[in-house]
């Protein structure tokens, strides 16, 4: 205790030059956390769009990923409903949703274009979408949708090119499973947005008996399994994969792309900002304890001459290094939170990133392990670099230390 009492007399002896160490520390830290903290929630929003968009799991027939399909649905589950049911027994699994995915043309009358389309079960569909499926006009597809009123739900992009609006009369036209040609009148019930000009220019949703009756099938393209954690799913992709070893699974990480890119760039960038300040305290810290060290070598010099040990004032100059570090850590922690609740509070909108139409709220989440690593990776630097800085001057031959001007 009395050696952490003597470092931080030291460390007082030159308040100036303590605080500017203690305040680049600081934003040392904060910075690091505030960057981590954006980082985070953009993965963490990634993520929960992904898993939203996929399924945190999905199963379909054992070439569905692999193979090409010669025909519509060639690759499509049968009895379908049995599984889903079976699989939503589960206890971790929250909802089971077929799915169909198909293509073809969807005309006004006078324009025709090509759609992406997705056939889905609209009673669970829409509520695992959540925010990421903005509804520009109209409403959602209803789960008691009329056999003989078909509707049918359009991207922004695609709806303008066709000039359509809310209960506008349109026509989709698909290949059946044999080979055919096959064409529905359906009606406009809504038109959304996913935030992704390309998307929204080609897609459109129907429920599921809309596209197996265009397709002329009984079969869907996958289920999609939303579990209640997501941090299940891999242990959940291993227990099922081996339990129906006959089907495909895949991950909502499999499907991730974007997620997966952004992440690896965020990481790089980040990385290197995060290398890039914890040299500039490194440097600061040493600079600090160096000034330090050479101001008072004829006290190293005094305190040998009467018996300390080099381990001893070597341990002072460390104890002062962690005195810094300690405030420094404990400051940037608090510059980070604050910064962090203003942002929340605030409610800034970020510009929308490249590739999307809609803008995202500002928003810093800091997860607990980063606090933990910025304050030990800020201890660690200050460490070291008043040990880099100190033990010379300590190993100094007592005469030198003492003569020293």
């Amino acid at each position: 205790m009395k050696w952490l009492k003597l470092a931080i007399k030291n460390v007082l002896r030159n308040r100036r030059r303590a605080l500017v160490t203690v305040l680049i520390t600081a934003v040392g830290v904060s910075a690091i956390l505030i960057g981590g903290g954006f980082a985070n929630f953009t993965y963490v929003s990634l993520k929960e769009m992904a898993a939203r968009s996929s399924g945190h799991l999905i199963v379909a027939h054992k070439n569905y990923f692999d193979k090409e399909e010669n025909t519509p649905m060639e690759f499509g589950l049968e009895e379908y409903r049995a599984l889903a049911k079976t699989l939503k027994s589960d206890s971790d699994v929250r909802y089971a949703i077929p799915r169909i995915d198909f293509s073809g043309l969807i005309s006004n009358g006078e324009k025709s274009t090509i759609f992406m389309g997705s056939g889905v079960d609209a009673k669970y569909e829409f509520k695992v979408k959540g925010p990421f499926l903005v509804i520009e006009s109209g409403n959602v597809l209803s789960k008691r949708e009329k056999e003989d009123d078909p509707r049918v739900m359009l991207g922004t992009d695609l709806a303008k090119s066709l000039n359509a609006k809310v209960n506008d009369s349109l026509t989709l036209m698909s290949t059946t499973v044999d080979g055919g040609l096959n064409a529905i009148d359906v009606t406009v019930q809504g038109i959304f947005s996913t935030g992704t000009p390309e998307v929204d220019k080609r897609s459109i949703i129907v429920n599921i008996n809309t596209a197996q009756s265009l397709l002329v099938t009984n079969k869907v393209s996958s289920i999609a399994l939303h579990l209640r954690d997501t941090e299940t799913t891999f242990n959940k992709y291993d227990e099922f994969s081996a339990q129906y070893p006959e089907l495909s699974w895949e991950t909502w990480l499999d499907q991730a792309f974007f997620y997966t890119g952004v992440k690896n760039l965020y990481n790089r960038i980040f990385g290197l900002l995060g290398l890039i300040i914890a040299m500039m305290v490194f440097f600061s810290i040493y600079n600090t304890v160096n000034m330090s060290v050479v101001e008072r070598t004829r006290e190293i010099g005094t305190l040998r001459a009467i018996g300390t040990y080099a381990s001893e004032i070597t341990r002072n100059f460390i104890l002062e290094g962690l005195v810094i570090g300690v405030i420094g850590a404990v400051t940037g922690i608090t510059i980070a939170a604050l910064t962090s609740l203003g942002l929340s509070l605030a409610d800034i909108q970020m510009p929308p990133p490249p590739g999307q139409t809609n803008g995202y709220p500002l928003i810093i989440d800091i997860p607990a392990n980063l606090y933990l690593i910025a304050v030990a990776m800020s201890l660690f630097i200050c460490i070291l670099a008043a040990w880099l800085s100190s033990y010379k001057a300590a190993k100094k031959p007592i005469v030198g230390a003492l003569s020293h001007v």
